[in-house]
């Protein structure tokens, strides 16, 4: 909790002094839970929890939140079935995962759906590209317009794909 807190209380002290972005790390990797998710996953949590909110709270006290958008989450979920009996975990997961944001113009509330078994996601579900041109939509970037350049190729966060603003996300 220590740790992630301070990094919190620095990217909260830069926002407030007009830094446009911000990304903060754990200090390792301690997310990835193929084995020892019964220990391990709690003890990811405390360490994270109480300092995220903490500064989506101190953001919106400061009247910091409607300008800034805090997003957490990363590009895969977990499988719903145990991987490795000896050492219980569970593998990634493409097709149903979470991710949370606060501010910037997004709604507040809960926006799609898993399967039972949260394998699958199965109601307004939301892809990469899609989440990327809403992200970029909230930045004022028009996401098919967004090029740059990387070992000689241009590319871009949608990959040529047709991606599309999801505006059930937008408040």
């Amino acid at each position: 909790t220590r740790e992630f807190g301070q990094r919190c209380l620095i990217a909260r002290r830069l926002i407030e002094r007009g830094v446009r972005f911000v990304q903060l790390f754990t200090k390792n990797q301690y997310w990835d839970h193929h084995g020892g998710i019964v220990s391990a996953l709690p003890a990811s949590c405390r360490k994270v929890d109480q300092p995220a909110a903490a500064l989506v709270k101190d953001l919106k006290q400061r009247g910091l939140l409607d300008t800034t958008i805090v997003h957490w989450g990363g590009e895969m979920g977990r499988l719903p079935v145990i991987q490795n009996e000896a050492n219980i975990g569970r593998d990634h997961n493409t097709y149903g995962f979470t991710m949370w944001v606060a501010g910037g113009g997004f709604r507040a509330g809960t926006y799609g759906e898993t399967d039972e078994f949260g394998h699958h996601a199965v109601e307004n579900t939301v892809n990469h590209y899609d989440y990327h041109a809403t992200l970029l939509r909230l930045f004022g970037i028009d996401a098919q317009e967004l090029t740059y350049e990387q070992n000689g190729r241009e590319q871009s966060l949608i990959d040529g794909q047709p991606a599309s603003v999801v505006e059930g996300l937008l408040a």
